[in-house]
This record gives C-alpha cells, structure tokens and sequence, in this order.
C-alpha cells in the first residue's frame, strides 16, 4: 500500500474511532446515514461512489475524494471511467476543480500501484 493511502487510512480510522467513542448520537447517526447512503439500492453501490466522488470534487473536499477514489478503487472502477468522472466532476465545478484533480489522479495512481 502507497504512503499517501496508509497515511490516508490509518488517520481516518483513527480519527473516526474517536468521534464515535464519544457516543455523541447525532454524530452516530450521520455517521449511520452517510453509510447506509452508499449501500447497494435503486442505484448500484458502484454508480453511488462515481456520484460521491464527483460531489466531493466540486465540493473541493480533498479528505471526501481520497475516501470516494479508494472505494471507486474497490468497487472495480477502470482509470477510463475514473478520467471520464473527473472530467464530469471539472465540467460541473469548474476549473477551480483542477487542483483537486490532480490531487486525485496522484492518489488514483497509488490506489493502482499498491
């Protein structure tokens, strides 16, 4: 596994641990939502990641793209369709997008090589 998706992982799992310990049960229950969110329905769990993934990019949420790439990564995504969803993502965001995307396509490319 690439250093920036260790780093990436091991501090998310971390942090997340943490924030759910408290018991806080709003915070429990988005937690619970953004979860089931993602869970295969009308729409495949596959076409749901693509779709967050293009969220968090207009969004400029770097911490929200790296999660979405990894599971995009999971669910058997080519980098044919990664490219065709960051070029959706930068149509929809603008060129303010850019910077993200290549933040993106450094983390897709570990993704690939770990």
């Amino acid at each position: 596994m690439g250093q920036l998706v260790k780093e990436f992982d091991e501090y998310r799992s971390k942090m997340n641990e943490v924030i759910l310990g408290k018991q806080n049960l709003v915070l429990n229950r988005l937690f619970n939502l953004d979860t089931n969110t993602y869970a295969e329905g009308a729409l495949s769990t596959k076409t749901k990641e693509m779709l967050g993934l293009v969220a968090s990019m207009v969004l400029r949420c770097d911490d929200c793209i790296k999660y979405h790439l990894g599971k995009c990564h999971e669910q058997g995504i080519t980098t044919a369709e990664m490219y065709e969803i960051f070029a959706v993502a930068n149509i929809v965001g603008g060129t303010i997008v850019i910077p993200h995307t290549r933040r993106a396509a450094e983390y897709w490319e570990e993704l690939l090589n770990s």
